[in-house]
């Protein structure tokens, strides 16, 4: 069996190409092993346009490829596939990654079809998570679709090849050096040809989750134009199996940037999905949250724990009543059986003597109506039925 040429070969003196593992046309993913420290990694070899713009003029790829992948080196986070090193053999870069031992969520909707919402709404907080990290330390992805989801061997949710950093003013490519991203998952702004946002990785966000649950993206259309057009221009068609999660993706897929779901709103309802909690019918964005059972109380995001919860946000079914004081609740308990007693007794008394005027002990008057009881409420001061109401 001939083997593949490049196989043996050793990188910046320290990591050698093993196997491939993918290859596109932005370039081949090796498992490699570096030699210095004894593990296996991932090394990504970088192919790109001879020459790409910049903001400043031009500049060649590969000297912009190796800037945007340094930059994702600034930030880790444990669902994200961490950048150990860029350097540098034939004057272009070459990106050592974690090597994340699993498969592609594009490949797994493409063999076993739409996932549950529950299964989407769990990846779908594993990504958004990662994302928000990384949009914390200047990064953005740029390029959130399932072929750069990784569902590992050990359970991880792994989100891989992130972008750029807006503070360069750079945008336009990945560092794999796709130049804008697959166009069924960019976000309208970026179709219409502004620079991304953190937000626009949220609305690719949605765009993966409707088809994780759909089993088809909402504007993909037979040519790259028409489907940018679609993004821009058209709303997703209605979601059909997405169940609890549609709340969720339609916030989302908000073509305004700034009436979307925010990424720490949309997390955290994942999350409560992914637990099996339930959303709103019709939420998006612009329905508050509803307070959750009392379980989800305890819940440390955004609105003081509160949650989606099934129905209308002000009678859910989720929701529990407000309840009276403890202390309140048992003294009220215990004058009621206290006046059940009473009443009981002084008919009982009232049937047994008749018109008997005294209690044979020169204690008060029972009528044999029983319509009048009287208690001591401290010493010397009789109290009728209507005062035990004062005595909470």
């Amino acid at each position: 069996m001939s083997e593949v040429p490049g196989t043996g070969r050793v990188i910046a003196d320290r990591y050698r190409l093993l196997d491939p593992l993918g290859e596109g046309g932005a370039g081949i993913v090796w498992s490699a092993r570096d030699e210095v420290l004894g593990r296996e990694v991932a090394v990504k070899e970088v192919r790109a346009p001879e020459e790409a713009p910049s903001a400043g003029g031009s500049e060649p790829s590969y000297s912009r490829l190796e800037r945007e992948a340094r930059a994702a080196t600034r930030f880790s986070h444990r669902n994200a596939v961490a950048v150990h090193d860029v350097v540098v053999q034939d004057a272009r870069p070459w990106i050592v990654m974690e090597l994340v031992r699993g498969l592609a969520l594009s490949d797994v909707l493409a063999a076993d079809g739409p996932l549950s919402p529950r299964r989407a709404a769990r990846i779908g907080a594993e990504v958004l998570a990662a994302l928000r990290a990384a949009h914390n330390a200047g990064v953005l992805h740029s390029d959130v679709k399932p072929g750069n989801v990784l569902l590992g061997n050990d359970g991880r949710v792994m989100v891989k090849d992130f972008g750029i950093t807006p503070a360069d003013g750079l945008y336009g490519l990945t560092v794999t050096g796709e130049p804008i991203g697959s166009p069924e998952y960019l976000a309208p702004e970026r179709a219409l040809g502004r620079a991304p946002e953190p937000e626009s990785d949220l609305w690719s966000l949605g765009v993966l989750l409707y088809a994780a649950t759909e089993g088809r993206t909402p504007f993909g259309r037979d040519t790259a134009p028409d489907t940018l057009r679609a993004v821009s221009e058209e709303e997703p068609p209605p979601l059909r199996r997405a169940g609890a999660l549609a709340p969720v993706i339609e916030g989302l897929l908000r073509k305004d940037p700034a009436e979307r779901l925010t990424a720490s709103d949309a997390e955290r309802r994942l999350r409560i999905l992914a637990a099996g909690g339930t959303g709103s019918p019709g939420g998006g964005a612009a329905g508050p949250p509803v307070p959750p059972p009392a379980e989800g109380a305890a819940d440390g995001g955004p609105g003081g724990g509160t949650a989606v919860a099934a129905g209308d946000a002000g009678a859910g079914a989720g929701t529990p009543e407000p309840a009276e004081p403890p202390s309140r609740t048992g003294i009220l308990v215990a004058v009621g059986a206290l006046v059940a007693l009473l009443i009981a007794g002084g008919l009982a008394w009232a049937l047994a003597n008749g018109d008997d005027d005294t209690d044979g002990r020169g204690g008060g008057k029972v009528p044999s109506g029983g319509a009048t009881v009287s208690v001591r409420h401290g010493p010397g001061t009789p109290v009728g039925l209507a005062g035990l109401a004062h005595l909470v």
